[in-house]
């Protein structure tokens, strides 16, 4: 490797290098992330079918046992309890991952990220928590990935990458999108900036995840194929202001879940008991409603979103919901509501809006997601990949707007700003998103 490195990569070699020289590394550059990637998406793919796998068990479990739900506050004391005692150092999870990426010469990612977010997040479930599986699947994806920087000895550029493939590859994985899987990978990390340098190794280690999960015989949640108008300037000024709602939408889940996780640390100085305090409140909630469709994935609810109208006020229950949970200290993530959110308002909007129900649903489904996470490329692509290339413009059209009106917030507070989305917000550019000041509206 010294050789080589002498021999082919001193930068008056590469400033003269011939066609077969510049061929040779490329080839040696794909062959090497094509072993790394294929490492990546077997370990993530692995987990992810046995995630996903033990989801569908738990939830059945639950909703066939709803006695279960008055054990939140047991179930919560017993997560708090776990993080408290062994995982303090990975308590931040997802950010922790996008800060590392973001510092590639920082601390190894802990081991014990990967197996306590699993468990945990099973636990959430099975109690009852309203909470997602995109969080778990990126951390268990970006943490075991970690582990080969140590083996292959990798210096920080390559590490930045290998944890790229690995928040990529789970999330394909456990969604069965690997395109918006790849480009997640590359844009969550940095608001305002794509990083094309891992785009290779991205899209390597998320194809290889979700076949991966597929071989396993894990499948995933057929969506309708969606048919859209022909555009106008009726459909795209419908579309517009869908856009903004969902927006709006995201730019309220995401201060409402940093407001209410504030007040749980402010009050509560024991963390274990933080979750207890929460999981009684959820819990009392979903007795005085009498149903259970707004805990969990939600899934069947996002399903139904797509044929038959509801609720109005369905996605506000879940937004409560994930908040309270999430923010209290309970784990998993915070995709799947979001989809739930987005699906939800998309329906309740139908009423007003000259677009089709399953269309409303469908670009709600990415947008209100695109502007909590502010990756409206990934979405766009999940889009096309979940409900067929016809939505793409208007789901792509949704997803933009909804990223500029949800403004500087998101569920990420480690998102660092590199390129603000307005003029307005010039000022904070090259901060966090946790450290911009906190508004609503």
């Amino acid at each position: 490797m010294t050789f080589f490195k002498k021999r082919f990569l001193s930068k008056s070699t590469l400033s003269q290098s011939t066609f077969p020289q510049e061929f040779y590394l490329n080839l040696l550059y794909l062959l090497r992330w094509v072993g790394l990637a294929l490492l990546v998406g077997i370990m993530a793919g692995s987990t992810s079918a046995l995630f996903l796998k033990l989801l569908d068990v738990v939830t059945a479990y639950r909703e066939s046992h709803l006695w279960l739900i008055a054990l939140l506050p047991v179930g919560g004391f017993l997560i708090g309890w776990l993080y408290y005692t062994w995982g303090q150092e990975a308590e931040a999870g997802t950010n922790l991952l996008l800060h590392s990426i973001q510092e590639p010469a920082s601390k190894r990612l802990p081991l014990i990220m990967a197996p306590l977010v699993f468990v945990t997040t099973v636990l959430t479930h099975l109690v009852g928590g309203s909470s997602g599986r995109e969080g778990t699947a990126a951390q268990m994806g970006g943490t075991l990935a970690d582990q080969l920087t140590r083996l292959f000895k990798l210096p920080p550029r390559d590490r930045k990458l290998i944890l790229i493939c690995g928040v990529s590859a789970g999330f394909a994985s456990v969604f069965g999108t690997p395109l918006a899987g790849a480009i997640f990978g590359l844009e969550v990390f940095l608001l305002g900036q794509v990083r094309y340098q891992a785009l290779l190794p991205s899209f390597l280690a998320a194809v290889v995840a979700d076949y991966v999960t597929t071989a396993w015989g894990i499948g995933h949640t057929a969506y309708p194929q969606v048919e859209v108008p022909a555009i106008s300037g009726l459909t795209l000024g419908a579309t517009l202001l869908a856009g903004i709602c969902f927006g709006l939408a995201a730019r309220l889940f995401s201060w409402t879940s940093h407001a209410v996780g504030t007040t749980f640390k402010k009050f509560i100085s024991y963390p274990p008991f933080r979750p207890v305090v929460g999981g009684a409140v959820l819990a009392l909630l979903v007795w005085a409603l009498g149903t259970t469709k707004h805990i969990g994935l939600g899934i069947p609810t996002i399903v139904e979103s797509f044929t038959s109208p509801l609720p109005p006020y369905d996605f506000l229950v879940k937004l409560a919901f994930t908040a309270l949970t999430l923010g209290s200290g309970f784990k998993g993530g915070e995709v799947t509501p979001l989809f739930y959110m987005g699906a939800t308002l998309g329906n309740a909007l139908f009423t007003g809006l000259p677009l089709p129900l399953e269309l409303l649903a469908a670009i709600g489904f990415v947008a209100v997601f695109a502007g909590a996470s502010n990756t409206p490329l990934a979405c766009t692509l999940m889009a096309i990949e979940l409900f067929g290339a016809e939505c793409g413009l208007y789901a792509g059209l949704a997803c933009a707007v909804a990223y500029v009106f949800s403004g500087h917030s998101g569920i990420y507070g480690a998102q660092l700003v590199t390129e603000s989305k307005h003029p307005f917000y010039a000022r904070e550019s090259g901060t966090k998103l946790s450290e911009v000041k906190r508004r609503l509206f």
